[in-house]
């Protein structure tokens, strides 16, 4: 073999790896929590009754991104790890590193308790709360809601609580104490994560099936009782996104806003009650997926504006 031959087999083998480590961790996801911490600090040192714009610090903002990014990334590898077995029996999970056998168990252990435990360390520098909300995040996640996901459809109502937690540890990194706020912001997200996974889980019902899987209402039954399931929990986001607005956060702007968005969301779950199609499953995955983004940053932009008026 040439030296040059070489040297592209290392360069691939380096950059197979890196985006292993990627997949590992789930790095689209870990992304989407990370926004939802930094756009809840960011609510916190805006909210008139707590700090102002001169109080932002770049080191706890940071620590937040990279803490709740490691901390996510970690709870998502000790998933790969327990389900690597199931993972390589469905299509759309079969080339994850472990489930590939790209990559070793033993190798994807210490790469996760690396990451969580310096996640974990960049939260306790921040304050106590935001350490007790990640280690709680972290553990319920990879050690309750995973294996929960064989057992039974509860499943998804548990993983929702540590898939809420993020905006609640930017909060009180921002504000420094735990009180109603946080606790609306983690209800918002909370109510979206039903209709969310139960549009993945219906697109993907056969495949979680040879998984072993219950991740729809009715274990993997698509169909009109799982459809107004699905649709029930639904309309539950418009009132949802109305908290903020009712307990004094935010103003009517991003009320109006933020129910407009919710119809925008209800709209293909009512779509998928009448047709139970797949297609209609789809649209309402990729509603969820602009939903909860575009609400947060309507939070942020409305309390900013209204700091500054």
């Amino acid at each position: 073999m040439s030296s040059k031959d070489i040297s592209i087999k290392t360069s691939y083998s380096f950059k197979q790896r890196l985006k292993d480590y990627a997949m590992l961790a789930k790095l689209r996801l870990a992304s989407l929590v990370v926004y939802s911490a930094g756009l809840g600090y960011g609510i916190a040192l805006l909210d008139p009754k707590d700090l102002g714009l001169n109080k932002f610090d770049w080191t706890t903002f940071l620590y937040i991104i990279i803490g709740g990014f490691l901390v996510t990334g970690s709870s998502n590898a000790l998933n790969q790890i327990i389900e690597k077995d199931s993972d390589a029996l469905m299509e759309r999970t079969k080339n994850r590193p472990l489930a590939a056998k790209r990559m070793g168990v033993l190798e994807a252990i210490i790469f996760s308790v690396i990451i969580g435990a310096l996640g974990l360390y960049l939260l306790y520098a921040i304050n106590m709360t935001a350490f007790v909300l990640g280690l709680i995040a972290l553990l319920s996640y990879a050690f309750i809601y995973t294996p929960l996901k064989k057992i039974t459809p509860l499943s998804v109502f548990v993983g929702a609580f540590p898939g809420s937690i993020p905006p609640m540890i930017g909060y009180v990194a921002g504000s420094g104490s735990f009180g109603l706020e946080p606790g609306i912001l983690f209800f918002v997200q909370f109510v979206w994560q039903f209709p969310h996974f139960w549009a993945i889980a219906w697109k993907g019902a056969e495949d979680y099936k040879k998984g072993g899987y219950k991740m729809l209402p009715y274990g993997q039954e698509t169909g009109k009782r799982t459809a107004f399931i699905i649709l029930f929990y639904t309309m539950f986001i418009i009132p949802a996104g109305m908290l903020p607005w009712a307990f004094g956060m935010t103003s009517w702007v991003s009320m109006v806003l933020v129910t407009i968005m919710g119809f925008y969301f209800l709209r293909p779950a009512i779509a998928l009650y009448k047709s139970c199609k797949d297609e209609d499953a789809v649209k309402l995955m990729f509603a969820s997926f602009s939903y909860l983004p575009l609400v947060f940053l309507f939070y942020f932009l409305d309390v900013w504006i209204m700091k500054m008026l």
